[in-house]
């Protein structure tokens, strides 16, 4: 790998959500938490509007084919948090995915701090595993933030996970 690509692939976080790990109750009292307006929170502005629209038209569909609800977030700053606390935060803050199926999936970016995660519901996990998010990071995500196109490697991402979602059997309420 070159410098400049070597660096970037270094200092971003590829690896995928656990749910389990950390300990929300030891995480910092300052929460990075933005409203959840929609299906796509653009705080970062690294998304045109047809982008946009893209993610908000394919994040619909998902929920209607499957129910699985799918949010894509892209902050500024972490403001001192980890990734992971602050996607954690997020995900349960918001209660992304359909009460009694814990199957939501949050896409958070934070370009200025090169992080991205994949945030995955506990009924999600078995399907959208650690290593499959880590590999949509790795070998979707990345090759196009390492050149600069944050907005095509958020789109790419993004497609990646629906794709992975719909290859998955849907998921059932919990008792």
């Amino acid at each position: 790998m070159r410098g400049a690509s070597a660096l970037l692939l270094a200092s971003l976080l590829v690896t995928a959500c656990d749910a389990r790990a950390g300990s929300v109750a030891n995480e910092q009292a300052r929460p990075v938490k933005p409203a959840l307006t929609g299906r796509v929170i653009d705080e970062a502005n690294i998304l045109s509007d047809t982008a946009e629209a893209e993610l908000i038209q394919a994040s619909a569909a998902l929920e209607q084919r499957r129910t699985d609800q799918f949010v894509v977030v892209t902050l500024p700053s972490l403001k001192g948090r980890t990734i992971e606390q602050t996607g954690l935060a997020l995900g349960r803050g918001w209660g992304i995915g359909q009460r009694g199926k814990n199957n939501g999936v949050l896409l958070l970016v934070a370009p200025d701090e090169r992080k991205v995660r994949i945030e995955v519901g506990y009924s999600l996990e078995p399907y959208l595993t650690n290593r499959e998010a880590s590999a949509i990071i790795d070998q979707t995500i990345v090759p196009f933030y390492s050149s600069g196109e944050m907005e095509k490697g958020t789109l790419a991402g993004a497609r990646a996970i629906i794709a992975e979602l719909d290859r998955s059997p849907l998921v059932e309420a919990r008792q």
